[in-house]
């Protein structure tokens, strides 16, 4: 990469953009400058970045003038006020909250899977839920090999991905069932302390979550494929950081295990971690901290003759959200794709 580039933190003093941040200055990316933003209640603290200081900067519609490149992670609400302002000053948007995720004018990316989607964006890039970012790492080596048909996943997400106040509230729960107290419960609408909430976002009226329905859609818009059919059922569980999935994959012609295996073997950002016999499989504890997404337990579903199961696991605060969105900055840059060409998309 070359050039040097002003780059804005949106969101900067959440457990995202704080990774956002450290990202940035373990991958040397080349910014001249860069820029923290957050809510009037954090303007003025202060976040390390390359042993000195970043002083919190209030977000606001005029913070992107002179700004070439935005990482956004504020909640929807905050991205779909600020970021058509940030496009209409020649900034350009990678989001990681839901709002522009289903936008037509929004490629939604990963980098290992689809960067391709990046050319002719018009000013802001989505970055995809985590939960769908670790599922496409492993299911895009795999439909290289033999096209998909179906998947059916199942999720166990850790409370990190709730954010900061999910997580305090787990550790203060195991404190307090530990110490014989009842737990407080506030995040959450039931105790996720020793506990599996089979319920992570709303509800909507096909019965699914919100968080269930992201991972369809979101899937098949990745992968380029509507002939994929993808069904989640998405559990929230008492681990901090690191989300786990059982995912069944149906392909249109036999898929044997070895070749599944050899194709994820190359995958870039996939680790294959797959000897049961020796007890070796993925596991949140592994997964937490690390760049790549981790998959074992390749068996053949025996109920179906063109179906394998699989077990994958990744650090969802790291390429679940952050990683994967300084990579899609990182293409940008390197494509030469940080212009945009109708400043005014986002503001009709």
């Amino acid at each position: 990469m070359s050039g040097t580039y002003t780059v804005a933190v949106a969101g900067a003093t959440g457990a995202v953009g704080r990774e956002m941040l450290n990202i940035l200055e373990e991958r040397n990316f080349p910014a001249s400058k860069i820029i923290a933003l957050a809510s009037s209640r954090s303007a003025g603290m202060k976040l390390p970045f390359k042993g000195a200081e970043l002083t919190v900067a209030e977000l606001r519609e005029d913070s992107f003038q002179c700004v070439d490149l935005a990482l956004f992670s504020a909640g929807g609400g905050t991205s779909e006020k600020f970021a058509p302002h940030a496009v209409k000053c020649g900034c350009v948007v990678v989001d990681n909250s839901s709002a522009w995720r289903m936008d037509d004018r929004c490629p939604l990316v990963v980098p290992e899977v689809n960067a391709h989607a990046l050319a002719g964006h018009r000013g802001i890039i989505a970055n995809p839920n985590c939960s769908t970012i670790q599922m496409v790492l492993a299911l895009h080596p795999l439909r290289k090999a033999a096209p998909i048909r179906r998947v059916v996943v199942s999720t166990y997400q850790a409370v990190s991905g709730t954010g900061q106040k999910a997580v305090e509230e787990l550790d203060r729960q195991i404190r307090r069932m530990f110490n014989m107290e009842e737990p407080e419960v506030s995040v959450y609408p039931h105790r996720i302390a020793f506990n599996c909430l089979p319920h992570i976002d709303v509800f909507l009226e096909n019965g699914y979550t919100k968080e269930e329905m992201k991972m369809t859609k979101e899937t098949v818009k990745i992968m380029e494929d509507p002939k994929i059919r993808v069904t989640a059922t998405t559990v929230r569980v008492p681990v901090f950081y690191g989300h786990s999935e059982a995912v069944n994959v149906e392909f249109e012609r036999p898929l044997s295990v070895a070749a599944a295996r050899a194709a994820l073997d190359k995958a870039e950002g996939v680790v294959v971690l797959d000897d049961p016999a020796r007890k070796i499989y993925p596991m949140p504890i592994d997964a937490a901290g690390k760049d790549e997404v981790f998959v074992g337990r390749i068996r053949q579903d025996e109920s179906c003759d063109n179906a394998l199961n699989l077990w994958v696991v990744g650090d969802n605060i790291r390429k679940g959200a952050a990683l994967n969105a300084v990579q899609i900055a990182e293409c940008l840059v390197r494509d030469g794709l940080t212009r945009i060409a109708d400043k005014g998309t986002f503001l009709r």
